[in-house]
């Protein structure tokens, strides 16, 4: 006997093939789609399922949940959505491999992006970490080494270039961390620590772990050369020097026009031999946390450094109107989504605008005495995006979907409750954007081909069961900026490993997600 049946479905198997009538079981942790006559199949619970959409599980190659994961593992926000798999370690902002001591310093400086731990739980390695989430949380999960902590454990938070034994340690901990089980290496080149590395820093990093099979995975490095194009030339250059292939993140870009260009230079390099591709979420907003915005010679030493020198007034001065903002647009689009303490919630989505002129200080004060009452922990929400240019971006077949979501805070960017239901409810159902069947893809088998997933993200027999069974004519985001933690309509079923995690819409508590392992 099977353990469920969703019988009578319309399938979308992640392939982008056209949907095709069948039923799916699930017994175990495995699938198995019956074509034809299904009623004489014995089943524990049988779903009817005319007029759903069943289709695997969808896998957010870029989201921000590594410690929330931790402190709230039932992960609503995304389980919601269909999420099965997280990428986790993004941006070269993450906490493994690394010491203790650096550890503290890595949960400081990020607590606005990932939240931080329970009391008392803390790792060091790779695997130390992923044993902490591995059958405890929601929906499975894959690690990438983060530049930031390796870095940091082999040269501190020095903002220069790294002698040839820093650069080795380097080599030696992202080699560590692919044993522990890390599917690549990520980087965050507009934040420090990252922002004071070199291509050839990274081109050895990616060196050490090409024959391991690992990828290079990029928050570009905006503030280079033109500011549009050359952040991404960088990263390509980095995966056809080291040999690896690449992955650029949250692919976009605010200024009108440039989503053809951006487009265009992924065919060009993919047709010069350069494995590229990316993700990109289709809210026209990014979120990052408030002290990105100070000049990356202000974070040299570490979040201790940084919270000291920021008190000196001649500092402050000589930061001045520096502290503009990197995506365009005014400060008056850039809405507080989260703070640490509850003394300053009220600000949460107002603007830096609306802080400053309402506590009477220049711009730099108000930024640096909210950074030092905080202890760094703040992020904002940017309405700086460009809806052309997503849309030009999506329909390209080397785009994967990623949220980007912090769950930080109580304004975050809906993106983080509402990436992948938008995605369905409004490209594909009221724009035509993307074939149903093109979308779902998007979702599935085209990150798990980049994750080297080969038990996931199709329904095929054998294949692990998670699973996403939606309403096509009824799923939306309901996700909005001014309300975004709002969970979405016509996501009725989630199945992570073969167990219901959703059901009928709501969670079932159930915590079956695994750490995937890079093989």
């Amino acid at each position: 006997m099977t353990d469920l049946l969703f019988r009578n479905a319309r399938v979308v198997d992640g392939t982008g093939q056209t949907w095709f009538r069948a039923s799916v079981a699930v017994t175990g942790d495995t699938v198995q789609v019956i074509r034809g006559d299904s009623t004489a199949v014995e089943a524990a619970r049988v779903i009817e399922s005319e007029g759903y959409v069943v289709c695997p599980g969808f896998i957010d190659m870029h989201s921000h949940s590594d410690l929330m994961m931790l402190s709230q593992p039932r992960h609503e926000a995304k389980v919601r959505q269909g999420v099965t798999t997280e990428a986790l370690g993004m941006d070269g902002l993450s906490y493994a491999p690394t010491s203790p001591t650096n550890l503290e310093h890595l949960l400081t400086y990020l607590a606005a992006v990932n939240g931080t731990p329970p009391p008392g739980v803390r790792w060091s390695s790779v695997k130390e970490f992923l044993d902490l989430l591995d059958n405890r949380v929601a929906c499975n999960v894959v690690y990438f080494v983060p530049h930031a902590s390796i870095r940091v454990e082999a040269m501190g938070w020095e903002d220069r270039l790294p002698t040839q034994a820093e650069l080795r340690r380097m080599q030696e901990l992202a080699q560590q961390g692919m044993r522990d089980g890390a599917f690549g290496f990520s980087t965050g080149l507009t934040y420090p620590p990252g922002a004071y590395s070199d291509t050839d820093e990274l081109v050895a990093i990616c060196d050490a772990i090409r024959d391991m099979g690992g990828f290079y995975i990029t928050h570009s490095r905006y503030s280079l050369g033109d500011r549009l194009l050359d952040p991404f030339r960088e990263a390509i250059d980095i995966g056809r020097r080291s040999g690896v292939p690449v992955h650029l993140s949250h692919y976009h870009s605010p200024v009108d026009g440039m989503g053809q260009q951006m487009v265009d230079l992924v065919d060009q390099s993919r047709d010069s031999g350069v494995d590229v591709t990316f993700d990109q979420y289709p809210y026209a907003a990014a979120s990052t946390v408030l002290h990105s915005l100070l000049p990356y010679w202000v974070h040299a030493g570490g979040p201790g450094a940084l919270l000291q020198r920021i008190q000196d007034r001649r500092v402050r001065d000589e930061i001045g109107d520096s502290v503009n903002p990197m995506w365009g647009l005014t400060l008056d689009y850039y809405i507080f989504s989260h703070l640490g303490s509850s003394k300053n919630k009220e600000w949460e989505g107002r603007s830096l605008v609306d802080l400053a002129k309402a506590q009477g200080k220049r711009m730099v004060d108000a930024i640096c005495d909210l950074l030092i009452e905080e202890n760094l922990d703040v992020a904002f929400v940017a309405r700086t995006g460009n809806p052309d240019n997503i849309r030009t971006i999506v329909r390209h077949p080397a785009q994967m979907v990623g949220s980007d979501g912090l769950l930080t805070g109580d304004m975050p960017n809906p993106r983080s409750y509402g990436t992948f239901p938008y995605v369905l409810g409004q490209f594909v159902r009221e724009e035509g954007l993307l074939r149903l069947e093109e979308a779902v893809r998007k979702m599935t088998a085209i990150p798990a081909q980049r994750l080297g997933l080969t038990d996931r993200g199709i329904l095929r027999d054998g294949m692990k069961a998670d699973i996403v069974v939606f309403d096509p004519g009824r799923v939306q985001a309901k996700a909005t900026f001014e309300e975004p933690k709002q969970y979405p309509d016509g996501i009725d079923y989630v199945l992570v490993n073969g167990q219901i995690v959703v059901d009928q819409g709501v969670h079932t508590g159930s915590l079956p997600g695994r750490a995937l392992r890079s093989r």
